[in-house]
């Protein structure tokens, strides 16, 4: 049994798993699962830099995961920090803290080596299910950038675009630090824009059209879920796998976009971190899933988080 550690740290959240692997099984069984919103991407697609304030909320959940590693005796860890981190001038600031904390050097990963682990957290557990065909086209919907990805076994082919839900909600929606609320038309349509042309780019390396099935993938989509299953409270489980029809993506995406901060707020799955983004990201996944023409997305709980915990087993074996 090996016990691995794997972090990711994107542009809105950082993700902790702790996990067993059993080679007789050749499963992860998770022993800790969390997420901490810090928005670590804060600005940054309009100063180039990492606020110290972003950075200072980031460290401080560094902090807290440092301990449930040490208190759970993981063997292994993998720091990996996204799109942010990438586009960050003062990353280095970023890269000291994290080793002062959790003693391991944060590997600030390329947008292909982020598909990657996506494509493999996400769908490891769907290969051979029935009525669910591949080539798979996973889909990864970030804060700062969307990863693409067609694979069946493998990864046949990726990329990674500048269109997340906090990148679009600074860029289109927000003006002097406040958020449209809710936001106009021509905001919307700008977004909409943006997305579009980001898909263009997409589809000159990834072949969208020739996918079967949808998987879709972090909190946009997963909250996108949640509500259309009409669920009192979040519950990863049943999420998992769930599939949500287009039709039923285009109205919740259309009432976010129609309502208050108090109104999304009081969504009962609705994480606080995500109420003032979630119109953007359910945006970006509505317009994914008009471009390709999917009928429905096959959300999943397991994503880049996972992927990470595979690596670290694949590299010790």
């Amino acid at each position: 049994m090996t016990r691995v550690a794997a972090i990711d740290c994107g542009t809105n959240s950082i993700r902790l798993l702790v996990a067993d692997h059993d080679p007789a099984t050749g499963m992860l069984t998770d022993l800790d699962r969390r997420m901490t919103i810090v928005r670590l991407g804060q600005d940054v697609d309009r100063t180039g830099r990492l606020a110290p304030e972003a950075l200072e909320r980031t460290f401080a959940a560094c902090r807290e995961y440092a301990g449930i590693i040490r208190s759970l005796g993981a063997e292994r860890l993998r720091f990996v920090a996204t799109s942010a981190t990438r586009d960050a001038e003062n990353r280095d600031d970023f890269v000291r803290g994290v080793v002062e904390i959790l003693g391991t050097e944060p590997e600030v990963i390329t947008g292909d080596r982020e598909a990657e682990y996506s494509f493999t957290g996400a769908t490891r557990e769907l290969t051979g299910r029935p009525g669910l065909p591949t080539p798979y086209l996973v889909v990864d919907i970030g804060g700062g950038s969307t990863e693409f990805v067609v694979g069946d076994g493998r990864v046949h082919a990726a990329r990674s675009v500048d269109i997340g839900c906090v990148r679009m909600t600074e860029r289109h929606l927000t003006r002097d630090g406040v958020v449209a609320d809710p936001p106009a038309p021509e905001q919307v349509a700008a977004i909409r824009a943006d997305v579009d042309a980001a898909l263009d780019l997409a589809a000159e390396t990834v072949p969208l059209g020739e996918a079967r099935t949808l998987v879709g993938l972090a909190g946009s989509v997963t909250t996108v879920a949640g509500i259309a299953l009409g669920l009192p409270e979040y519950d990863s489980a049943a999420i998992h796998h769930s599939r949500i029809p287009v039709a039923r993506v285009r109205e919740i995406t259309e009432s976010l976009l129609r309502s208050t901060h108090a109104e999304r707020a009081a969504i009962p799955v609705m994480h606080p971190g995500r109420v003032d983004v979630i119109g953007s990201g359910a945006l970006v996944l509505l317009s994914i899933m008009e471009r390709t023409g999917a009928e429905e997305v096959v959300v999943s709980e397991h994503d880049i988080l996972d992927g990470i915990g595979w690596s670290l087993v694949v590299d010790a074996g």
